[in-house]
């Protein structure tokens, strides 16, 4: 088991005004997969509550626990109609809208040092994946400024301490849902069609993971 290639999958729970994520079923069906290229891949999940403090813990432990080689995170982008590829995490924070613990943050920013972080070239090689499945995916640089660029620029900062060698953030929008509003001319996208690309993305890079673990790490 300590041999396989090991890859946690995350997302988050409900937080104000979304008390349906989609990241959990995302993640869920993506964990489940069985695939004859997974055979020696050891796929984690993990689901963080939607709070700043809940991901300064967890963040930790759970890389500690599963140790993984890459780190797959996904959230939910309300307002996008396409499936986003983050590039790089923002040192910002909001102030004005409180986590799901009805926290505020007390500052704009997460450290005090860089204005932004780069996940790598790699995320490009993650959109051309999930392109190839028919999804409507962009390439983005604003992951927000709220949990989702936190946990980015959290998983940034553990992949620069040795943590996991590769680390993505995908943004994905609103699935259609029995009373959900949809925006004029804009078609949703389906589950099953996030699960495409996001199996896409995921093999991916399960590869690139085997590559850098076979390199000495720098």
């Amino acid at each position: 088991m300590s041999d396989k290639l090991r890859i946690l999958l995350t997302g988050f729970g409900p937080f104000p005004g979304a008390p349906y994520n989609p990241t959990q079923p995302l993640v869920a069906r993506l964990a489940q997969l069985r695939r004859p290229a997974l055979d020696d891949v050891a796929i984690a999940s993990h689901i963080f509550p939607v709070t700043y403090a809940a991901v300064d813990r967890q963040l930790p432990e759970v890389l500690a626990m599963e140790k993984p080689d890459a780190l797959l995170m996904f959230g939910l982008a309300s307002r996008t109609p396409y499936l986003r590829v983050e590039t790089r995490a923002r040192n910002a924070v909001t102030m004005l809208w409180p986590d799901a613990a009805n926290t505020r943050s007390s500052k704009r920013g997460i450290a005090g040092h860089a204005d932004a972080m780069t996940f790598g070239p790699h995320t490009a090689r993650l959109l051309r994946a999930a392109r190839l499945t028919g999804i409507d995916a962009r390439s983005s640089r604003d992951a927000g400024a709220y949990l989702c660029n936190y946990l980015s620029w959290r998983a940034i900062e553990n992949v620069k301490a040795d943590g996991p060698r590769l680390a993505a953030f995908i943004h994905i929008p609103l699935l259609a849902r029995s009373g959900a509003v949809r925006r004029k001319g804009a078609r949703r996208i389906t589950l099953d069609e996030l699960v495409d690309a996001g199996e896409a993305m995921l093999m991916e890079l399960v590869g690139m993971a085997r590559k850098a673990r076979s390199m000495p790490a720098s």
